[in-house]
């Protein structure tokens, strides 16, 4: 009953969101992808929502509730039953009334099962695509029957673009760039690759005090130059969300120089690659808001190129989603983790997998520990971080880690605003 229930309010509020879109006519900027989609997203709202009175999707839910509940600009909460009825409760002021409504839409798009955006692409049509990158082993890919199935699932989106509209493109992704071909829309590129037409160069971890505290990199486009600084954020993939917000900003000629003071006060998305100070002067890499196998690769990527004193730390969880490619994806990591880094604790049934991987790569087993609970992780961690550590902790949401997170960042006061899932 409760499913028919919430099944019932979910097309209750795809009906209010159709009648919102054609009252208020806004333009839409659609992320896909199956990497980075919430960083790019808010990066994006970072840089225009001043110029192009923008407003953004806060939370990403499943394709159809998320969706529809940033359309109607109340989407915040656990998608309960209170969440359905103040955001139907919204929808009908909307509609009846006559209330300011921003001029553009940021929001991103998922594919949970097969169907999600066929169904969403049958009443949205985007202004603009920004597709980020796609992953050999996606996220989400256990309910569907291979990664091209998926792939296509999110090029109906693309597909669903106006003639007249943009369609950014990940240069340095050939499935990504192979979306050219699915609209007439203009397709513009970014990367860091030369033949993307906004390029990113001589990116590097900024520190002070002996720790990481951002990230800066050459932002490049025909014969123009500008450095670009964003604090609080690491890895490649702030990189990339940097780069899609400013080629868009470009293409519509919004001035340079205020996208690029935006980014320099742009926080990133709780629990996506987010630097926190952690108790004993250590510092936490908190990236507990989802994962996948691409996504924690460049997370350990990003902890490799960290310059530090200290040890570096791992935390991390199960990958879920991933069907029969569970096992194998989870060694890889492994394999990963045991040629690089300090000390693993791993949380979960499936983190066996990356135990088994570390171990085969060379890591000592004395240097591992495996956890089934999140928050008592966080306590036996709290209990060995020493001074100039640097702890990534990264995982799946299911399995909690902002938990392990809460446990040893500096401020628990302040979990509420820097951590995800605390309400």
């Amino acid at each position: 009953m409760k499913v028919f229930l919430q099944n019932i309010m979910k097309k209750m509020l795809e009906a209010e969101a159709k009648l919102v879109l054609k009252k208020y006519k806004p333009k839409i900027i659609a992320v896909v992808g199956s990497v980075g989609k919430t960083s790019t997203r808010d990066t994006i709202f970072t840089v225009v929502k001043e110029a192009l009175v923008a407003e953004k999707s806060n939370k990403s839910f499943d394709s159809e509730a998320g969706l529809s509940g940033g359309i109607l600009g109340n989407d915040n909460g656990t998608p309960d039953f209170f969440f359905y009825l103040k955001n139907l409760i919204r929808g009908l002021i909307l509609i009846l009334g006559r209330e300011h409504y921003p001029k553009w839409l940021v929001l991103d798009i998922g594919a949970d099962k097969p169907g999600n955006i066929l169904r969403i692409a049958e009443w949205l049509s985007p202004e603009i695509v920004v597709f980020t990158s796609f992953s050999p082993v996606p996220a989400h890919i256990e309910f569907f029957k291979s990664a091209e199935e998926l792939l296509e699932e999110k090029s109906i989106l693309v597909k669903a673009l106006k003639p007249s509209g943009i369609l950014i493109l990940n240069a340095d992704d050939e499935q990504v760039l192979s979306m050219q071909v699915k609209t007439k829309a203009t397709p513009i590129t970014y990367g860091f690759s030369k033949q993307a037409m906004f390029r990113a160069s001589n990116a590097k971890i900024v520190y002070e005090d002996n720790k990481p505290i951002g990230m800066t990199f050459k932002f490049e486009y025909e014969d123009n130059v500008f450095p670009v600084t964003m604090p609080g954020e690491l890895g490649v993939q702030a990189v990339y969300s940097a780069l899609a917000a400013l080629s868009l900003g470009v293409y519509l000629k919004l001035n340079i120089v205020d996208m690029i003071d935006a980014l320099s006060t742009h926080e990133s998305p709780a629990g996506r690659m987010r630097i926190l100070p952690a108790v004993k002067g250590a510092t936490i890499i908190d990236d507990s808001w989802n994962s996948s196998p691409i996504a924690t690769a460049e997370a350990l990527q990003a902890l490799e190129n960290i310059k530090t004193v200290g040890r570096k730390i791992l935390v991390l969880g199960d990958m879920l989603e991933l069907g029969k490619f569970a096992p194998e994806e989870h060694k890889k990591i492994g394999t990963i983790v045991g040629q690089k880094f300090d000390i693993l604790i791993a949380i979960g049934p499936r983190a066996k997998y990356i135990i088994e991987g570390a171990i085969e790569s060379g890591m000592n087993k004395k240097n591992i520990t495996p956890f089934d609970d999140a928050r008592l992780a966080g306590k036996y961690l709290e209990g060995i971080i020493k001074e100039n550590d640097i702890i990534l902790v990264n995982g799946s949401g299911a399995m909690r880690l902002e938990r392990t997170v809460k446990e040893i960042m500096w401020s628990q006061e302040d979990a509420p605003r820097l951590l995800v899932r605390q309400e």
